[in-house]
């Protein structure tokens, strides 16, 4: 079976909350985010999941992590922080000079706006972006089994993007909580979205 990518983006924080860029910025969660990493640690310990490499609770997948905190400790919230190898290649976008705004504010100082579009100032470019999760992609589909990655929700649309082939613009379609689980996967032997921004193991 060809190997799948489980995408698990990190719990609340006071910054995603307001909607401000979270890219380098070292943001702690909120007792929101700790809790829903909690449960999404117990939704990946049951089925479907607990199966997945042939073990219990993911036993035999490999797991990354962004190295910024946000992801990695929803990753040890989870139950995975033991297992867990850190990714610089996970980091979020760099936002540059657009590093803390809200798109609002953003959009003030330069109207009609879009990041997948027009990239940022100072930070990383789309070209960039693309690179890493072109990077992550191949990591995944070389591996011979199924991966799970922690990380932040503009660099996981990227993966998204670049998992179907698609050019890195198609993110701005595919939008992403915090603390959803999604994954990527097959179909008919093509790269496909098997779920996508799933939060029910927050309705618990």
């Amino acid at each position: 079976m060809a190997p799948r990518i489980l995408l698990a983006r990190h719990g609340q924080t006071a910054w995603s909350l307001s909607g401000k860029h979270t890219g380098r910025t070292d943001v702690p969660l909120l007792e929101e985010g700790r809790r829903g990493a909690k449960l999404l640690g117990e939704r990946l310990h049951r089925p479907p999941f607990d199966g997945l490499g042939g073990g219990e609770g993911l036993a035999e997948v490999e797991i990354r992590t962004s190295p910024l905190s946000r992801a990695r400790e929803t990753c040890e919230l989870a139950g995975f922080g033991d297992r867990a190898r850190t990714w610089d290649t996970l980091m979020e976008w760099d936002y540059g000079a657009y590093e803390g705004m809200t798109p609002a504010e953003i959009q003030a100082v330069r109207p009609g706006w879009l990041i997948w579009r027009d990239g940022v100032p100072e930070g990383e470019s789309l070209s960039e972006v693309t690179a890493r999760a072109d990077e992550v992609v191949a990591w995944a589909r070389e591996a011979d089994r199924d991966v799970l990655v922690f990380a932040h929700g503009h660099i996981l649309r990227s993966i998204g993007a670049r998992w179907l082939g698609l050019p890195l613009d198609f993110a701005a379609r595919i939008r992403l909580n915090p603390t959803s689980l999604s994954v990527l996967g097959w179909a008919y032997g093509e790269p496909a979205i098997e779920s996508w921004n799933d939060l029910g193991h927050l309705t618990v």
